[in-house]
């Protein structure tokens, strides 16, 4: 028998897979929108994260075999909306891959080099972490479940460090800075804070949901899980709940420490900026190099199963539904790797350009799951289901209802015009072509050429 991952090492496979680089290198910028209330915006980011995941871990526990939001989809509305949902997710997933894998090779060369935007040094790491991730999978469940586990818990000692050590600041000089961000002025001597209304709130909340995103992908791999219908509804609320009261606790002290550094400091790593002492900087900072690694290892383990559990629906050739000997899916992860590749490559590694797919995607999950989790609940879904999966009409029904009202109003305050438009050197807004153009190919050409080859292969037949 194949060693399964247990019920612990899927909480932490679901840290692992949210805390990545954004509590690392960007929380000054929900500080610098929210001030003195980014506690509460991260409160508040994180309730709205645990009604999706609560969602994600309902639908998990009616469909038990691996592929996330693909296989939910499938079930709840037929084939042809769960291709879909399945082939965009994989694309959107490829692509928030290529971004953080970006971001970690980015930062080490930042590091130990100082030139991060040299091309082919890049493309270099790009290769050397192939090798790493490729290393790590290829030796079956067993060998990533100790990488994932020792990463897992290395992101969270930095972050528990960050923590108790600003606290042992505070009480020791006795001083507090908490307040003192709403006193902070721009380049122009304007004040840096807004003030506060429901619009800035809201932008601020989407701003800091970003941090908790990621727990949609820790299903994909439920076929390498014991238990997945019973242990994912316990382990994923757990990480979420665990994950907030690290990120509230790091945004509190570092608030209270130095919350200009914060949220001023140009250094790739913003939580170090926060500290003066070497000992506690390199901490953090080697820190956030294991957190993005773990996430790329997270990734390398929940993307190409997404392809591989459509290839096991037979949506697509069977050439996806295979493994090596060690319980690998060798072909799957090359393509992804791939694919994860080729666009940070084609828009010269420029994160801001790639990171638009990603996104969009995020949101339709969060519309399909939730809708698809009510559908199971009444009864109404396409293909069969558990039957003997246990009925709860608060985490079945209110949940999902709550989390695709809440979808719903993200999408509305999204910044549509920002994430497909460029200001020039200029001044003049010009439509973002780059982005304009992913967006066609990975949402409309894409899942219309597979589906078209989809077809004819099962004519064919």
């Amino acid at each position: 028998m194949k060693k399964k991952l247990g019920i612990g090492s899927i909480i932490l496979l679901t840290i692992n897979s949210i805390i990545g680089s954004g509590i690392f290198l960007s929380p000054g910028s929900v500080v610098s929108i929210a001030g003195t209330l980014a506690p509460i915006v991260y409160l508040v980011a994180a309730i709205f994260a645990a009604i999706l995941a609560i969602s994600f871990a309902a639908a998990a526990k009616y469909i038990a075999h691996g592929g996330a939001a693909y296989a939910y989809a499938k079930a709840a509305f037929g084939r042809n909306i769960g291709f879909y949902i399945g082939i965009t997710r994989f694309i959107a997933a490829c692509i928030a891959w290529g971004v953080m894998a970006t971001a970690v090779i980015k930062t080490v060369i930042a590091i130990f080099h100082g030139n991060n935007n040299d091309f082919g040094l890049i493309t270099l790491g790009f290769g050397i972490l192939l090798l790493i991730l490729l290393a790590v999978n290829f030796f079956g469940p067993k060998l990533f479940e100790i990488i994932n586990n020792l990463s897992t818990i290395g992101k969270l000692l930095a972050l528990l460090t960050t923590i108790i050590a600003g606290l042992f600041i505070v009480l020791k000089t006795g001083t507090n800075h908490f307040s003192e961000i709403n006193q902070l002025t721009n380049a122009t001597g304007q004040p840096l804070i807004k003030p506060m209304n429901i619009s800035v709130f809201v932008m601020a909340t989407i701003a800091a949901f970003y941090a908790f995103t990621g727990f949609e992908s820790v299903a994909s791999g439920s076929d390498d899980m014991e238990k997945p219908e019973k242990n994912l509804p316990i382990a994923i609320p757990i990480a979420i709940g665990i994950i907030g009261i690290i990120y509230i606790g790091v945004i509190v002290i570092t608030m209270m420490v130095n919350p200009q550094a914060l949220v001023k400091t140009k250094q790739v790593v913003a939580l170090v900026a926060v500290f003066k002492q070497p000992l506690i900087q390199n901490i953090i900072l080697y820190g956030a190099l294991i957190s993005m690694l773990g996430i790329n290892v997270a990734a390398s383990f929940s993307t190409p199963r997404i392809l591989e559990s459509i290839a096991k629906e037979k949506q697509i050739p069977q050439w996806f539904n295979h493994r090596t000997s060690k319980d690998f899916p060798l072909r799957d992860f090359l393509i992804t790797f791939a694919i994860a590749i080729i666009l940070p490559m084609a828009f010269n590694y420029n994160m801001t350009n790639i990171i638009v797919l990603s996104s969009i995607s995020r949101f339709i999950q969060f519309l399909v799951v939730p809708a698809a989790v009510i559908v199971f609940y009444y009864g109404k879904n396409k293909e069969p289901i558990l039957t003997d999966a246990p009925k709860n009409f608060i985490t079945d029904v209110i949940f999902p209802l709550l989390g695709f009202i809440l979808t719903g109003i993200l999408l509305i305050k999204f910044n549509w015009i920002g994430q497909f438009t460029v200001t020039t050197s200029t001044g003049q807004i010009q439509p973002n072509i780059f982005a304009i153009t992913a967006m066609i190919i990975g949402y409309i050409i894409l899942p219309l050429v597979l589906f078209l080859i989809s077809r004819f292969h099962q004519s064919s037949k």
